[in-house]
């Protein structure tokens, strides 16, 4: 069974421990910048913090851009070939989610291996905001997340033909239990 890195924007606080895990384990150096992930931090309004990870996509865009074939799908990892890489970086600039980096003192792209299916990044997140999950399982957080906000909702508003509608729920008091 395939397992996919999953975060949950939600559960992160920002604090790049997951970046400096990643450069330790694969450069032994504590630069982030050096990590195959990265923590997009925005704010003032909305602050979102959310680690972008490499999807292992099925079909790999990244793969598809190399002119050299330094690019393989094994195992339900895309692992790049260190020694077929020509440094063109045409998978950074592929990559649909910007999950592929460059760094100056680096010659090849830097892409997550998944650490050979214990990533550092999962097991050093302090809030468990990166996960590694059942392929199968991806998406749940958010459908659990759905149904919950739907179950706090008092009414919701939509348009039908043209019309402004609202539908009003009735609340449930302990007296209905």
């Amino acid at each position: 069974m395939s397992k996919k890195l999953a975060v949950i924007p939600e559960l992160c606080s920002g604090c790049r421990i997951c970046e400096l895990a990643c450069a330790i384990e694969h450069f032994g150096v504590n630069n982030r910048k050096k990590a195959a992930i990265r923590v997009l931090v925005t704010y003032p309004h909305p602050v979102v913090r959310m680690p972008i990870v490499c999807s292992q996509c099925k079909v790999p865009v990244c793969a598809d851009a190399c002119p050299v074939g330094a690019l393989k799908r094994r195992n339900g990892v895309v692992h790049l070939d260190k020694d077929a890489c020509v440094s063109c970086m045409k998978c950074v600039e592929a990559c649909p989610f910007g999950a592929i980096y460059a760094h100056a003192d680096v010659d090849n792209p830097i892409k997550c291996d998944m650490c050979g299916g214990h990533p550092k990044c999962v097991e050093k997140c302090p809030k468990g905001a990166i996960r590694l999950i059942p392929e199968q399982a991806l998406g749940e957080a958010k459908r659990v997340s759905n149904v919950l906000s739907y179950a706090h909702m008092k009414e919701i508003e939509y348009m039908e033909k043209g019309e402004k509608k609202t539908i009003h729920y009735a609340e449930i008091g302990k007296e209905d239990l």
